[in-house]
């Protein structure tokens, strides 16, 4: 099961490091993630999505690959190379992987104009070192699907206290020394 998580940030930048940050992390198995996408609502209002893969780019590009090849079969390798990339393009264009686009749009308009939205797809996460990687960062969690529990854990990491949230809850705080430095 795939947990969706939403942050609104000030800048772009901001939001583009924190998905490049949790990229890095993917690379290290701490974190699986089936998508990120940075959503930036421009001061006019209008949603510009900030994909991790143009699939429209890399569906023209196979499908350019595949129609040269058969162009070379049936002897007219730049007709094969122009309708192979046409429909590779069209391809990549009407398929959405991940979270879907309409869904981001919609979400997004809960922005402030020139501010940015992170959403992650989360498959799996190692949830003490990915908050502890993020403590402070800044952020608004918007929404996620995450049980009351990490969603809270989420937004305290973000604002700068999940070291704070370390010590368990009921546990006795350290006793102080005693003036003078002799403990009584």
């Amino acid at each position: 099961m795939s947990d969706l998580v939403f942050i609104a940030f000030p800048t772009e930048e901001k939001a583009v490091e924190v998905r490049d940050r949790l990229l890095k992390l993917q690379q290290e198995y701490l974190i699986e993630l089936g998508d990120a996408v940075v959503a930036v609502k421009e001061d006019d209002g209008k949603i510009r999505l900030n994909q991790l893969f143009n699939l429209t780019a890399t569906g023209a590009m196979s499908g350019a690959l595949w129609g040269a090849l058969i162009g070379f079969i049936f002897l007219n390798p730049l007709l094969g190379t122009a309708v192979g990339a046409g429909a590779g393009a069209l391809s990549g264009r009407l398929t959405d992987v991940g979270i879907n686009d309409n869904f981001i749009k919609e979400a997004a308009e809960a922005l402030q104009p020139g501010t940015a939205g992170l959403f992650l797809l989360i498959r799996k996460f190692t949830a003490d070192k990915i908050l502890k990687e993020f403590d402070g960062v800044g952020g608004t969690v918007i929404q996620t699907s995450f049980d009351e529990t990490k969603e809270e854990a989420l937004r305290l990491a973000l604002a700068g206290h999940a070291a704070h949230e370390a010590q368990a809850p009921g546990a006795a705080a350290p006793v102080p020394p005693a003036p003078g430095g002799a403990a009584s």
